[in-house]
C-alpha cells in the first residue's frame, strides 16, 4: 500500500541475544503501479554506498542529505569496499588526448596514444577514493601471453610525483566519486594495442577487485618526443613525414621524369587495425615492437609476399589477369583493406612503387617518419659484388647466363628516420628500407633499415643491407671480358653509370626534391671514390680496385686540455704520422657536423680540404671551427663529428677517421659572502652565464651543503641566450670545519653544468 511501512529487525533482536543491541529500523516504501514513486531508505542507503549500480531511472539527481533511520552506528563508507563502476578513456577526437597526441585524423573514437607523453583517463567508482585505506593500480597488457618481464603485461602504479620514463599515474582531480588520472607511459614502450584494467585493493587486507575496460588503447611511436629513437626535430617535417595522407612517387628515366599522386591515407577507417594486424600476422614477439629497427625491418619483409603471405604480391610478367595491374593503384588503403578484410590474403599485384607507397603508410600510420623516394638507373647486384658486372665472350658479345646484374631505369623505396644505437655515432637519421622483394637478406626477402650516411661514407660493414642500397646508388660499372683459359679480365669501367637524381616530394609542397647528395658525395670527387673503393673492400671482387702498395700513414684527432668550451671556438688538431721512411703527400676531406646525443646527424656546418706533405713522422695541423659556425645549429645536449677521408698519392692509401666530441659546458661559479661562522647568517653568490644564443628553458638550481644549508631547489624559469643569471643564498652554517655548497643547474638544453665552493666555517 502507498505509505506502507515495513519493519526489519536486526538479527540482535531475534534468537539468544535478543535485545542485546538497540533495534534497527529501516523504512521501506512500496511504490505501486500507477502511483507516485517514493524511495525507501533501505534503497536510498544502498543507491549512496554504490551510486554508480543504482542511479536514478530518470535525469534528476538524488539528495545527498537522503537519510536512513537508524538507532545504530550507520555503517562508515570507508568500510565499503572500494571498486570501479566505469572507466572513461577521454578517447574523443576533439578531446585533450587525442589533440595532445597528434592522433586525432585516426578515425574512430578510440584512444591511440604516442609513447613518452601523458594522457588522461577518468574513473567512476563506488565511493570516494582515499589514499589512507585504499590501493588502486592500472594494468595494460598487450600480445597473447603477457608477461611483466617482456614488458608486455605493464603495471602501473599511483604515485605522487610522476617520472618521465616511467609508467605512472597521478590523481590530478578528484570530484566525489571519479578521479582523472595522468598517466605517463616511457618513450620505449612496446607499441601497440593494449588491453586495460584496473584493480583496486584494501591498502591494509586482502582481496583485489577488478574492472576490465571495454575499450582498448593504441600505442604508437612518437616523432615530438625527444627521448624516443624516432623524433625528428623539425614541425614541418613531421607534417609532412607523418601527418600528410597524401604524397608523390616519381618513375620514368631520370632525363623524363613523371610523377603520380599516391593516397597513403594512414588515417583512413580501418588502415590501424590492418596495420597492426600487419604486426601480428609477422613472427615478431611483441615484446620485439619497441623498437624501431625491428619494426621497420619486419615492415619491409611483410609488405611482400614473398615467403610470408605478406601484404601484396610482386608480378613483373606483364600478365595481370587474374589481380590488378600494378600501375592501376593509387592508394594504399584498398590494398591493405582487402588484406586485413581476407585474414591475411595476399593481394595481387604489385611493383616497386607500390611496395612503397604501402611502406610509407604503414610506417606514417605508426608513427615512424618516412617518404618514399625513387633511385634513377638503379642498379641490382646479385652476387654481393658491389659493382655492376657486364660479361662478354673472347668475340665480346654478351654471356646472358653471367649477366644477372641490372640496371633499372628507377627503383622507388623508402627512407625513415631515427636513431640508431646499435650503430656508430652519426649513423642515425635517415634509414633506407626497401620491402620490393629482390634479395634475401638473413633468409628473407627485406631490406633494411641501412643508415643512408653509412651508405654515403661506403661503411657498407653496419647494419642492415647497407651493401645492396650502396651498389643501387654508387656502384661502378665493371666490364669483363672471357680470355682463352676461361678466367676474366676487366677492359672498362664507368664510374657515373648508376644513382642519379634520387627524388622524394618537397616538405609542404607537391614540388620533387633532389636528395641524391644524401646517398652519395657529389660524383667523380675524391670523396666519392674513397666511398668506392672502402665499400669494395667489403664485396666479393675488392681486387678490382687498386689495392694500396703501402699502409704506412695513420691520421687522427686529439683535443688539448678538456676539450672546446660551449660558446667558444673548438680547436682540434689533425696528426698525420708518416710511419715509413719516404715523404709522403696526403690530401684530407674533412667535415664537421651537430650531432643530436642519440647519434642522428642533424647537418652539416663546415667542410674543407687540406693538402699534406711530410716527411717521416708526425704532422700536426691545427683546424678552428669557429662558434659561428655551429652555434645556429646546436642542438639539445648536441655533440659535433668531425670526419677525416683522405689519399695518399704515392701508395693510394685511403685514410679515414670519425671523432666525436662534446662542447664543455659552463661551470656555476659560487661566490661565499661574509664571515662563516656557526650560527651566523651569511651567503653565496651563484652565476651562470648562458653560453647559447637561444633561450634556456624552465632552469631550475639546486643547491645544498652539508653543514650549511638544506638541500631545495629554486626555480629560475627562462634564461635568455648569452644572458646572465645571480643568485644569491642566505644560510647559517651549523657545522665547523671545511664544508662545500654545491649548486647544479637543470635544464634539458644544458647536462653536466655544476659548481662548488668550499666554505671554512668556525665556531661562534
Amino acid at each position: 500500500m502507498p505509505g506502507e511501512r515495513l519493519t526489519v529487525r536486526s538479527p540482535s533482536e531475534i534468537g539468544r541475544f535478543s535485545g542485546a543491541a538497540p533495534p534497527t529500523r529501516v523504512e521501506l516504501t512500496i511504490q505501486k503501479e500507477g502511483e507516485k514513486k517514493e524511495e525507501g531508505g533501505c534503497y536510498r542507503w544502498f543507491r549512496k554506498m554504490c551510486p554508480c549500480c543504482c542511479k536514478r531511472q530518470n535525469s534528476s539527481s538524488y539528495d545527498v542529505t537522503d537519510k536512513v533511520e537508524m538507532h545504530q552506528t550507520p555503517v562508515h563508507r570507508s568500510k565499503i569496499k572500494l571498486s570501479v563502476c566505469s572507466v572513461d578513456l577521454l578517447s574523443s577526437k576533439e578531446g585533450q588526448n587525442r589533440k595532445e597526441h597528434h592522433t586525432d585524423q585516426y578515425h574512430g573514437d578510440g584512444l591511440i596514444i604516442r609513447r613518452g607523453q601523458r594522457f588522461n583517463v577518468e574513473l567512476e567508482l563506488n565511493r570516494a577514493y582515499n589514499a589512507d585505506t585504499d590501493k588502486l593500480h592500472l594494468d595494460l597488457k598487450t600480445g597473447p601471453l603477457p608477461m611483466v618481464s617482456k614488458s608486455t603485461h605493464v603495471i602501473i602504479p599511483l604515485v605522487q610525483q610522476p617520472k618521465d620514463g616511467h609508467w605512472e599515474a597521478k590523481i590530478i582531480e578528484q570530484n566525489g566519486n571519479k578521479i582523472k588520472l595522468s598517466v605517463n607511459s616511457p618513450p620505449k614502450a612496446v607499441i601497440g594495442l593494449y588491453g586495460l584494467s584496473v584493480v583496486t585493493n584494501p591498502l591494509k587486507g586482502e582481496g583485489s577487485t577488478t574492472y576490465n575496460s571495454a575499450k582498448n588503447i593504441t600505442l604508437l611511436f612518437n616523432p615530438w618526443c625527444e627521448d624516443d629513437p624516432v623524433f625528428l626535430d623539425d614541425e614541418e617535417q613531421r607534417k609532412e613525414y607523418v601527418l600528410n595522407d597524401t604524397g608523390r612517387l616519381y618513375y620514368g628515366t631520370e632525363k623524363q621524369i613523371g610523377a603520380r599522386t599516391w593516397n597513403f591515407g594512414q588515417f583512413h577507417e580501418g588502415m590501424l587495425d590492418a596495420c597492426l594486424f600487419i604486426l601480428e600476422k609477422s613472427d615478431m614477439p611483441p615484446s620485439g615492437r619497441g623498437d624501431p629497427v625491428n619494426v621497420v625491418r619486419v615492415i619491409s619483409a611483410m609488405i611482400n609476399a614473398q615467403d610470408d603471405f605478406g601484404v601484396l604480391v610482386g608480378n613483373w610478367s606483364g600478365d595481370y589477369t587474374d589481380g590488378v595491374s600494378p600501375s592501376a593503384w593509387s592508394s594504399s588503403v584498398e590494398i591493405l583493406r582487402k588484406y586485413h578484410s581476407t585474414n591475411g590474403t595476399p593481394v595481387s599485384y604489385g611493383q616497386c612503387w607500390v611496395f612503397s607507397g604501402i611502406t610509407t603508410t604503414v610506417l606514417r600510420c605508426l608513427g615512424i617518419p618516412a617518404r618514399s623516394v625513387t633511385n634513377f638507373q638503379s642498379a641490382h647486384d646479385t652476387d654481393v659484388s658491389l659493382t655492376t658486372d657486364v660479361y662478354f665472350d673472347e668475340d665480346l658479345d654478351p654471356i646472358d647466363y653471367l649477366n644477372s646484374d641490372s640496371v633499372w631505369n628507377f627503383h622507388v623505396w623508402n627512407d625513415c628516420w631515427m636513431a640508431r644505437p646499435d650503430l656508430p655515432p652519426g649513423h642515425g637519421g635517415w634509414q633506407a628500407v626497401d620491402a620490393t622483394p629482390q634479395e634475401t637478406s638473413q633468409g628473407t626477402f627485406c631490406c633494411g633499415p641501412a643508415s643512408v650516411n653509412a651508405i654515403r661514407c661506403g661503411h657498407v660493414y653496419l647494419k642492415h643491407d647497407a651493401p645492396f642500397v650502396f651498389a643501387e646508388v654508387n656502384s661502378d660499372k665493371i666490364y669483363w671480358q672471357r680470355n682463352r683459359d676461361g678466367t676474366f679480365s676487366q677492359f672498362h669501367m664507368e664510374k657515373k653509370a648508376v644513382g642519379h637524381q634520387i627524388s622524394t616530394k618537397a616538405v609542404g609542397s607537391d614540388e620533387r626534391a633532389d636528395i641524391t647528395h644524401l646517398y652519395k658525395h657529389p660524383e667523380g670527387s675524391e670523396e666519392e671514390r674513397i666511398a668506392v673503393e672502402t665499400a669494395s673492400r667489403y664485396g666479393s671482387k675488392p681486387e678490382v680496385y687498386a689495392v694500396p702498395m703501402a699502409e704506412d700513414v695513420s691520421v687522427e684527432v686529439l683535443m688539448e686540455g678538456e676539450g672546446p668550451r660551449m660558446g667558444a671556438d673548438a680547436q682540434l688538431n689533425i696528426v698525420v704520422t708518416n710511419m715509413s721512411s719516404e715523404p709522403r703527400q696526403t690530401t684530407l676531406h674533412s667535415q664537421a657536423a651537430v650531432m643530436y646525443y642519440t647519434g642522428v646527424l642533424k647537418g652539416s656546418t663546415v667542410g674543407f680540404e687540406t693538402h699534406v706533405s711530410h716527411e717521416c713522422g708526425a704532422f700536426d695541423h691545427s683546424t678552428i671551427l669557429a662558434v659561428t659556425q655551429y652555434q645556429d645549429q646546436l642542438v639539445d645536449q648536441a655533440a659535433l663529428m668531425l670526419t677525416l677521408s683522405g689519399r695518399v698519392t704515392e701508395t693510394k692509401q685511403v685514410l679515414a677517421n670519425q671523432t666525436t666530441f662534446r662542447l664543455r659546458m659552463p661551470d656555476l661559479n659560487i661566490t661565499p659572502l661574509g664571515e662563516a661562522v656557526v650560527g651566523k647568517e651569511m651567503g653565496a653568490k651563484i652565476t651562470f652565464t648562458n653560453p647559447l644564443p637561444r633561450t634556456l628553458k624552465n632552469v631550475v638550481f639546486r643547491v645544498e651543503g652539508l653543514g650549511l644549508q638544506k638541500g631545495h631547489e629554486v626555480v629560475v624559469g627562462d634564461v635568455s641566450g648569452l644572458s646572465t643569471v645571480t643568485l644569491t643564498e642566505h644560510f647559517i652554517p651549523s657545522q665547523p670545519g671545511l664544508r662545500k655548497l654545491v649548486a647544479s643547474l637543470d635544464c634539458k638544453q644544458l647536462t653536466q653544468v655544476h659548481g662548488v665552493a668550499d666554505i671554512v666555517v668556525v665556531e661562534n
